[in-house]
């Protein structure tokens, strides 16, 4: 199998799981050749920004592919690939993505004989916030808000979490409580922050969601690719916070999934995979009654593998490419009786 990877080097760090699944995938005797083409390569803007598929410039990975802090090797000795040439394509990308680079994607894995792993189209969809209203039952009360009023009725009944629908790592996230809110450790007036984000509220809305006062017993990240869970890490706040984001402070541990996350993996992922998206990260929060609820649904460029491996001493990563095999062999079968 020929793939190809489309990353963004740009925002990476040594974190980063792409490196370790890139080689992974290498090495698999299943494998024949395995390129990374980058977002952050200023060769690549016919593919990435206006979605031409006639070429893009990356490298092969090799066994001392890893993260390199200088991007040299993103930009220089680049060899011109082409992106029909491959089985299969896998996005492993952070937003923004192009429209344009969307509608390539979603015709190669229409049209051709390349299968796309974690389709913008699909990818650009579920990762707006607002998905997560599709799954109302798993979750703590929530509602689309989009204007003065309707986050003051949300928020007058109940603490409240106010989350942008794009953003990543717990940026912008506004806890609201008694007619204050706090957002990166600074606190004002409902007011002041209604009038500060008006054209935002109008334009995209917030979701608004209970705000659950078990968060600081941990936000549990859940590895899922092809509807298999993969792996779970139990996400701690520093102390005296509430976001768990490792990046703000927070620390991470191995953990294991419950009955009730087991469920909703199972009623998720068919719908995700159905768009496309087939490595997605699931976030739980306890509720007062210590049940796990769903929180987040992450899309984008899924990490934590390397982490999760190194957390439960299985072979995550490892299982995480099987299941881009088993994956690939379906879809491979599905579009060869379409085409009969």
């Amino acid at each position: 199998m020929r793939t190809l990877i489309l990353t963004d080097h740009s925002g990476h760090s040594d974190q980063n799981s792409v490196y370790a699944l890139a080689r992974c995938l290498a090495n698999d005797p299943r494998s024949s050749r395995v390129d990374v083409a980058s977002r952050g390569s200023a060769q690549n803007t016919a593919l990435f920004q206006e979605g031409a598929l006639a070429r893009v410039q990356g490298i092969t990975v090799r066994e001392q592919f890893e993260f390199d802090p200088t991007g040299r090797q993103f930009a220089e000795q680049l060899t011109m690939l082409h992106p029909k040439d491959y089985d299969l394509i896998w996005l492993r990308l952070p937003h923004p993505i192009a429209p344009a680079l969307a509608r390539a994607m979603n015709y190669l894995d229409q049209n051709t004989n390349t299968v796309v792993i974690n389709r913008p189209s699909g990818m650009l969809e579920t990762g707006d916030k607002a998905w997560l209203l599709n799954w109302e039952k798993y979750s703590a009360p929530m509602a689309l808000v989009k204007s003065d009023e309707e986050v003051l009725a949300f928020t007058d009944q109940r603490k409240t979490v106010l989350k942008p629908l794009r953003a990543h790592g717990g940026k912008g996230i506004a806890k609201v409580h008694n007619g204050e809110v706090e957002v990166d450790g600074i606190t004002q007036s409902l007011q002041a922050w209604l009038t500060a984000h008006q054209q935002e509220l109008e334009t995209d809305g917030y979701l608004a969601v209970k705000f659950l006062e078990n968060v600081s017993k941990g936000d549990k990240r859940i590895l899922v690719v092809n509807g298999k869970v993969l792996g779970a890490s139990l996400r701690v706040p520093a102390a005296g916070e509430w976001l768990c984001n490792v990046a703000q402070g927070g620390t991470s541990v191995g953990s294991e999934i419950t009955p009730e996350e087991a469920e909703m993996v199972a009623a998720i992922s068919p719908a995700l995979l159905e768009k496309g998206v087939v490595f997605y990260g699931m976030d739980t929060l306890e509720d007062d009654d210590g049940k796990r609820l769903l929180s987040e649904l992450n899309t984008m460029s899924i990490g934590g593998f390397p982490q999760a491996e190194a957390q439960s001493g299985q072979p995550v990563v490892q299982r995480a490419i099987d299941e881009i095999f088993t994956y690939y062999r379906k879809q491979q079968l599905a579009n060869s009786a379409l085409r009969e």
